[in-house]
């Protein structure tokens, strides 16, 4: 009889200890949620928007990859970076028309958002004072959406034959805008592309493939400090 009692409580024992051994295996550690936050932190792609007009989407290239937009992607792959590159160019677009269509690009997540706009503007002797208005409403529609968003700005100069008050005042716009918002600017994005022939395409004003290299250097120099 008591061989039988012995023998219950020790079964009665076993399954206590394989029910409390089966109960710490299902409770994570901190270390397992430490873990876990880790992986998903990782596996979540932060995204740069490139918002331009004909330089951003590469114009004349057979690859638009090939231009600068492009090259930065490849650049950031190959280091490694968790970033993915959106390329918002659309050939011919001015401030007023990037103004227009902002809205629609910002229905995504936007981590650093790259403006290249003016140019237009400038080649077709818009005023300036609209081109900096402009510029101004499509970088508080961005501040608004996404306020934690990184800004940059590529500037832009026109050539002499704009004429010397109106190539001033328009490159003055950049560097007064950066300044007002707090942002990071690019003071002239086309610098040592721009009236360098071999560089550019027959019109004078789009980078050949070689050109684009160069102008993607350019936008590295600024956006590894912000990366």
């Amino acid at each position: 009889m008591n061989s039988i009692f012995s023998i219950t409580r020790v079964f009665v024992l076993v399954m206590l200890i394989t029910a409390c051994n089966s109960n710490k295996k299902t409770e994570p550690t901190q270390n397992d949620s430490t873990a876990n936050e880790k992986v998903v932190e990782k596996k979540t792609t932060k995204t740069i928007l490139f918002f331009g007009n004909s330089l951003t989407a590469a114009y004349g290239l057979d690859d638009p990859t090939q231009g600068f937009a492009g090259l930065t992607q490849k650049r950031i792959d190959s280091l490694g970076l968790n970033y993915k590159v959106v390329n918002a160019g659309v050939s011919g677009e001015t401030s007023a028309g990037g103004n227009s269509r902002i809205d629609w690009n910002l229905k995504q997540p936007v981590d650093v958002f790259i403006l290249e706009l003016g140019g237009n503007d400038g080649l077709r002797g818009i005023p300036v004072t609209e081109t900096k208005k402009n510029l101004q409403a499509i970088l508080d529609k961005v501040k608004t959406k996404y306020p934690d968003a990184k800004l940059v700005l590529a500037g832009m100069q026109m050539p002499p034959s704009m004429g010397k008050t109106y190539t001033t005042e328009f490159r003055n716009v950049y560097p007064e805008l950066a300044k007002k918002n707090n942002l990071t600017l690019i003071p002239f994005l086309l610098e040592n592309v721009g009236g360098e022939a071999k560089l550019n395409l027959p019109d004078g004003i789009h980078p050949t493939e070689e050109g684009h290299k160069i102008v993607a250097e350019t936008v590295w120099n600024t956006l590894k400090d912000i990366l």
